[in-house]
This record gives structure tokens, sequence and C-alpha cells, in this order.
């Protein structure tokens, strides 16, 4: 975690009066700290502009880390250059959740930017440009600034995102939200002109982020726009850890190499971010993909002096290990290479020495005994975390005579260097994957007899995201006093998300296998296990499948979508019900109704069916002539997250969701009309009234009235709750029937009178009530009646409980900027809101009396089956339209009531 060393300041910056009056929730800091926080008081600055935006309920303190740093740092160079951290305060708004104010929120940073580049016109070296560093939706609000009318695409010339979800929102639970990633994501391919002096860096929290997965994060590389790298925590060099959505904010190593980078960046003419995408490009390599463990040069220069006074020893073997300890000369090694090119491939070398020198040069020309000038291969090899390796290819160097390895004088330090010749093919192996439905039943395993530095596993078969692996290396050596670790890197070609692992030998490490992006269908290359080993060591790899990890993958890149199927599960549940109510004149518990109608054979194969017809041209035009959606399925199979299984898995998630959700439901039930029942007298059981009256008509006005002046989400809760309040009311009438019943019916009608007083006990459910019943004909049809309305309700209760949790988010915007505009504006849930009152208003007053003898009824129980099959054909990806597929089957009810 990073540190403050004094206490950290935020100067508000004074905006214009208009933009403050069109965005009163929004407020513009610079950041701060002691001495450097007074100067900058007058806010005559002098240093680079950097713009942090915070992400979905985002503090703008966030910026602390960078600007920290940053400070540090150009302490260090006596501020020969500094960085001057501005943030926003977005007010902590649910951006994530609700799209509604990610326009404004770009329209506001645009502002932002403008004041910015004001306050240093008067300077010297007057920058023209922000570089802008984004957190969460931070990151897609600073992208977002690109569809703007009036901006200037030369205002930002530098974007850094961390943990931004680029490709789609993690949960679409609103129009406005996906609108805007789609005018986002399309403008960027369309206009990809305005972005090719831009250069995006984003970063991914890795397997640690539970809020957004990685492979959300990727920025493709365009034809036209090849300056975006996207690249996985877990592969930054100096960092190789995964972070949570918050600490990728504050997390050291990262933070340590972000503040490097920008250092790298500036360019010494200008005092200011240099223009030049080429080198840009180049330092966010250099600190986030591929470190040589040397500081960065923008032309290296490769011809390199050699000291002749030194002492040069000549190594023949094709194994060399040195080990330096108080070292009082420095000693040059040459390696012939003449005699080795017939023999071998490669050459690797490691020196665990993890300073910033150059430490291995080739040769042209050398004498029997040295070589005074060499090509620095330093710049060849590659930062891990115990050591720094080099591996070349010597074919690819014809030129080269020897190769020459340095060893510096040293007093107190201890190190070691190896070096190696080997022929590739000795050092690569090749272990095949177990299959999906093994089950970690069975492995693969190959045992690596030779004692070398580096083998190369590929694991064959391996390049979907829902392929998940436990590899388990066995380490056995030799005893041996001091020996240095191995390090095991899964080496993912196609995207910058290797993971590394330091482990002692001999021992026995667990490696998991999982990826963040599958691999694209045009990508021949192989996922490779490296293992850069200790000499004299022999390793066995064994791999297999790890279930429990594979269905983490489905719910990690598919878990937002089980709202979908759970009630997608529920719609077939109330489908059931209402078949069963008008074939037998009962109604069946929600819970037992969902264990008989909650099958996936109903849904699964005919949307398949469906994502398979639309291959052909002739299905698709007709789809077009509908004026149909795309199914969501072939979305998902664009963004290679789909395989026939995944729905079965997520329907089976949802119906053991809304099988335990049930329950629970119905013990809340029970427990609130017994705490109901302790409080009131009940009043009997209903009797068949009107379904409209003027009082009910007044109260569906005043909620369309509430839904239309503040927000839809509230009224929706208004009318969920009312529901639950008379649910709750009849089920304590039906429970004081319940207990009269079960008493003598001669005596029934004198027990009725004193029953009020009596405590109500021993009483289960509403379904016992039928067995009662019998006991009493006179009343048997009314209270049947009554209980089967009874349940009815509490499954239209179930299905409204997720459609408030779908529209929460709005609401809790709402409410959060309650001070600032009691309308919210724009409202996803409006719409929604008024029909649902309305419906709403009719529907609780309703009895399955009337829904049994409707001309409409038997198309009202075949309805939910459709509906059911529509929403997870179109709801995965678009988790908005839920709730309108719920509420036609709502309204169809409300049809059988007055038809």
């Amino acid at each position: 975690m990073t540190y403050m060393y004094e206490y950290p300041e935020y100067l508000k910056i004074k905006l214009p009066k208009k933009i403050s009056r069109r965005f009163p929730a929004y407020e513009l800091y610079l950041y701060g700290e002691g001495n450097y926080a007074e100067e900058n008081k007058n806010l005559i600055l002098t240093g680079i502009p950097v713009l942090f935006l915070p992400g979905n309920a985002g503090s703008y303190k966030q910026v602390r880390s960078l600007g920290s740093i940053a400070l540090r740092k150009a302490e260090d160079i006596d501020f020969k250059y500094h960085f001057n951290f501005f943030t926003v305060n977005f007010n902590e708004e649910l951006v994530a959740l609700y799209g509604g104010s990610l326009q404004r929120q770009t329209r506001f940073v645009h502002e932002c930017i403008k004041v910015i580049l004001k306050l240093y016109k008067d300077q010297e070296f007057a920058p023209s440009s922000v570089a802008i560093v984004g957190h969460s939706m931070g990151g897609l609000v600073a992208r977002a600034l690109l569809t703007l009318k009036n901006f200037k695409p030369e205002f930002i010339n530098l974007l850094i995102t961390q943990a931004t979800p680029h490709v789609a929102p993690v949960m679409p639970l609103d129009k406005y939200l996906t609108d805007f990633y789609t005018a986002v994501n399309n403008h960027w391919i369309l206009k990809a002109q305005d972005v090719r002096n831009l250069t995006t860096l984003s970063v991914a929290g890795g397997f640690r982020d539970y809020q957004v997965r990685s492979g959300l994060a990727f920025l493709p590389r365009l034809s036209q726009h090849s300056r975006a790298l996207f690249v996985v925590s877990s592969a930054v060099p100096r960092t190789w850890a995964s972070t949570d959505h918050l600490s990728i904010v504050w997390c050291k190593e990262l933070i340590l190499a972000t503040i490097r980078a920008f250092f790298d960046l500036i360019d010494e003419t200008t005092k200011q971010i240099t223009e030049d995408p080429k080198k840009r490009m180049l330092v966010l390599n250099h600190h986030f993909v591929r470190h040589p463990a040397k500081f960065f040069e923008e032309d290296p220069e490769t011809l390199t002096e050699l000291k002749g006074t030194l002492i040069w020893m000549k190594i023949k073997s094709s194994k060399w290990t040195y080990t330096v300890y108080n070292e009082s000369d420095g000693k040059y090694f040459m390696f012939p290479l003449s005699n080795h090119r017939k023999t071998y491939s490669h050459v690797h070398c490691q020196n665990s020495m993890l300073d910033t020198s150059s430490w291995i040069y080739g040769c042209l020309n050398s004498s029997s005994s040295m070589c005074l000038e060499g090509f620095d291969l330093s710049w060849k090899a590659e930062l891990l975390p115990t050591v720094k390796v080099v591996t070349l290819k010597l074919q690819e160097y014809p030129s080269l005579s020897d190769l020459v390895v340095y060893v510096p004088a040293i007093n107190g330090n201890k190190f070691t260097l190896d070096c190696e010749f080997f022929k590739e093919d000795s050092r690569t192996v090749q272990l095949p994957v177990t299959h999906l439905f093994s089950f970690g039943l069975s492995s693969s395993k190959i045992v690596l007899h030779s004692t070398g530095l580096i083998y190369n596993v590929q694991l064959q078969h391996f390049g979907q995201i829902y392929q998940a692996f436990k590899i388990y290396i066995e380490s056995h050596c030799q005893p041996h006093k001091g020996r240095k670790t191995s390090v095991y890197r899964l080496h993912i070609p196609w995207s910058h998300e290797d993971s590394i692992t330091v482990s002692k030998v001999p021992s026995f490490t667990e490696i998991s296998a999982k990826l963040h992006i599958a691999q694209p269908e045009n990508d021949s290359t192989v996922a490779v296990l490296n293992i850069y080993s200790s000499s004299d060591c022999q390793y066995e790899v064994t791999i297999k499948t790890s279930f429990s990890q594979v269905l983490g993958q489905v719910i990690r890149f598919h878990g937002g979508s089980l709202p979908v199927y759970v009630i997608s599960n529920m719609l077939l549940a109330y489908g059931g019900q209402l078949s069963t109510l008008i074939s037998t004149g009962h109604c069946s518990d929600f819970v037992l109704a969902l264990a008989r109608a909650a099958k996936p054979y109903k849904v699964d194969p005919l949307v398949n069916v469906v994502k398979f017809l639309l291959g052909f041209n002739w299905f698709k035009d007709i789809w077009n002539v509908l004026f149909l959606p795309e199914l969501d399925a072939v979305l998902l199979n664009k963004q290679d997250m789909w395989f026939p299984l995944v729905s079965l898995i997520l329907f089976l998630f949802g119906t053991g969701i809304a099988y335990w959700g049930g329950i629970l439901f119905s013990s809340s039930l029970r427990l609130l009309s017994s705490l109901w029942l302790s409080l009131t007298r009940p009043s009997g059981l209903p009797k068949d009234s009107k379904l409209m009256t003027p009082r009910r008509a007044f109260i569906a006005i005043l909620l369309v009235f509430v839904s239309c002046t503040t927000c839809g989400a509230f009224a929706i809760l208004i009318i969920y709750l009312h529901y639950m309040f008379k649910v709750i009311k009849l089920h304590s009438n039906v429970r004081i029937e319940q207990n009269v019943l079960n008493m003598d019916p001669k005596h029934s009608k004198e027990t009725s009178d004193n029953s009020n007083k009596e405590t109500v006990k021993n009483c289960d459910s509403a379904e016992t009530i039928t067995e009662a019943a019998a006991a009493s004909p006179t009343t048997n049809t009314a209270i049947d009646n009554v209980v089967n309305s009874l349940k009815i309700h509490v499954t239209i209760i179930n299905l409204l409980t997720w459609i408030v949790l779908l529209s929460l988010p709005s609401l809790i915007y709402w409410f959060k900027n309650l001070r600032y505009n009691i309308r919210l504006d724009p409202d996803p849930c409006r719409t929604m809101a008024i029909i649902l009152v309305s419906t709403l208003g009719i529907l609780m007053n309703s009895s399955t009396t009337k829904v049994k003898s409707s001309k409409l009824s038997k198309i009202a129980a075949q309805l939910p089956l459709p509906l059911s099959v529509a929403v997870v054909a179109f709801g995965p990806m678009h988790l908005y339209r839920v709730p309108y597929f719920v509420i036609c089957s709502l309204l169809l009810h409300v049809l059988c009531c007055i038809v």
C-alpha cells in the first residue's frame, strides 16, 4: 500500500459560475502535500497536468497515491520536472449501474480540461494537453470525451485506465448505460482518426478483481489504431500481483510503475509529456510489458566499449555457473560461439544481481583473448522476481563471434551467474490439457529428466475461457545450502495476462491456469508454462481439470446474467400455477410449481435453434423484417464467451436461487404475518369486490404522479411495499381461518367469534387449509379461492422482488442526488413504473375466481413459457429488458380478471 509523508490536501478549483450552475454536484480539486500545497494555493502552476477521474462510487481523494509518489519522485530530482495532479469529484455516483449521468460527467470533464489548461496559459512551457488517469468507469468517461462535438482530440495525448470495463457494462441495468457504451466503442472504431495521436494503456486487476473481470478491460488493437495497450497487473514487471477493484488505485508496485512511466514520458525540450506517439508506446512497453532491468532509453547505444584492462576468461563448456562474492576486480567471461552453433540453437543466461547495469554483450570480431567492442545485449534481457534472464536464438545473430558476460567488482554482495547452450527441441515439451468433463479425475503428466536452466511446457488445446486447470509442479533436487528459487511463468501469447509464481526448491507447487481472454480464431500460438529452474533439479509437471474453477469461470463471465435465469424459472413456475388452476381448480405452491415446471429443455433448445438459424441469411432477413433485436447469445458468441453448456449451468443456478429464494420468502411471510397478528385484530377473509374503486384509482394516479415528478424506481418500491402489505394481511387472515377449521366443525361458528382473541399457534402454511376445509363444506369454495389467490400473489411478489432489485440502482442514485434535483432525469424506470403501478393496482385486489372463468385464461397460462424463452434470448446482455417480459405476463393476468 502507498503512504503519504505529509498530510494530503485538496485545493478546490473555483469554476466559472456557468459551469457550476450546469453541474452543481461536481467539483474540481488540485492535490498537494506540505510546502507544495502551500505554494500552489495561488494556482501559479508550472508542472505537467494530470487529471484523475474516479469510477463507480469512487472518491476524488483516490488520487493521493499517484500524487504523493509523483511528488516524492519530483523531490528526488530537485523538481527538474514535476506533475500537478488534478482530481474530479463526481459525488460518488453509481455510474456503473445507472447510465443516465455518464454523458453529464463527460461534459463536465471537458470543461475541467479547458479550465486546467487556462491555469498554465502564461507559463513558459504551457501544456497543450492533459494526461488522464481513469479508475473504473472514469476511464470510460475519458474515452467518451472524443464523442463530444466540440472536443478537440489534441486536448489529451495519454490515457491510462485502471480496471475499466471498456468492452461492455458489468451489469447492463438500463438503456442509457448500454447506449453510452455503444456510442463510445463505435466512435473509436469508425472514427479512428480522432484517436491516432492518443496513446491508451488499460491495466486490469486480474482474478482478484471480482467486480470487473479483466476481459472487459481489453482494448483491441484496431488496424487504424495500434497505440492501445492492454495488460493485467499480474504481468506488469516489478508488480507481478493481482489487485482487487479498489487496491489497483493504491497498489504501491503498480503506482510506482505508473509514475516511472510518467517521468520517462517527459520531453526535455518542452518539459511536457512527449508528443511522439512512438516514444509513448516504447515507454509503456518498457514499464508495463517487458522490463530489461535497465533505465529507459529511447535510442540506446548498442555498441559499447569493453575494458581490456580487466581480467578476461574464456569459457568453452556449454554449461557454466559462477558465484560472485566480494569480487575485488571486474571480470569478463567469453563464450566462443563458432563451436556451439553446430550443436545448439539457443543460449540462455541468468543473473541474480538485479541492478540496472549492462552485463551481457555480443562481439563482432574478437582476438583470441579479449573483445574491445561489443553489442549490449542487456536490452534483450527480461526482469523476473529473483533473476534477470536473456534467451538468444543463435541463428538470429550470425555476425557475433563471442558472447561476453561481465562481472563487476563488488563488496559484500553475493549473486550467481548461469549460462547454458541448448537445443530448443530438448527444452520444449508438449503437455495436452485434460478434457473439461474429466472433472479432475484424470490428469496429464510429464517428467523433465534433463537438468537445465529453462523449460518450455506447451499446454496443448488450452485457449477457451471456460477451461480451468490446476498445475502441480514437484521439484526434486540434491541437498544444497543456499539454493536459489525456481520461477514459474504461465505465458499467454495472445494477451498480456501472464502470471508468475516463485517457489523454493525442492517443493510441491500448485498453480491455477485459466484465461481472461479466449484465444482468437486466427491465432495459432500456444499457451506456455516457462520453468526457470535450478540446474541440478528435476521437475514433474501434472495438470488436471479443476471443476470448481470451471464453475467459477462461468460465474465470472456470466454471473451478471443470473437474474435473467432466475426470472425465467419464476415465469415457468407462474405459468405452471395458472395451468393447474385452470385444469384442476386448485393452485400449487410456488416452490412446488417451480419444481414441476422449471425444466431447462423448455428454454435452452429453442434459444439454440434460433441462434443456429440466424447463421442463414434468409432467416436473418426475416428476423430483421420483424424488427427483432440481435440475439444476446450471438453477441456473446462474437465476444468468445458462449459455449453450449453455459446456458444450462446458469439455468440450474437460476433454479436453485429461485427455489431457495421462494423458501426464504415463505418463511419471511409467515414471520411477518405472525408479527401482524400480534399487533392487530384480523378482519376475516376478503370478499369479492371491485377491482378498482375511487380510492384505489386515486392511489394509482398518485403513484403515477410520483413516478413522473420524482423517480420511477421510487414509485415501484412504494407499490411493491403496498402489495407486500396486502399479501401479509391476506396470509394472516388465512392462518386465522386455518385455526378455526382445525377445531370442531360444529362449533366453528361459535369459535370464529372468539378466534380474534386467541393466540394462533402451530400454523405452518396456507396449503394445509384445503385439507381442513374438507370438514366444512359450506366454506370450502370460498377458502379454496382465497388460498389459490394467496399462492398466485406470492409468486407475483417473488417476480416483483427481482424487478425492484433491478431498479434499485437508479433509486439509490436519485436519493443521493435529491438535494440537487427532486426529479431523476433521465429516468430509465419511468415508463416501467407507470405500467406497473396501473397493473398492480388492479392485480393486488384480484382473485383466482375470475381468472378460472376468463376467456383468456388458457392464453395467460401458456404465455409465460415463450416469455421465459424471450428473457433468456434477449436479457443476458440487456437486463433492463427483463422486467418488461414480466409485465407482459402480468398485463394478461389483469385482462383475465376483466374479460
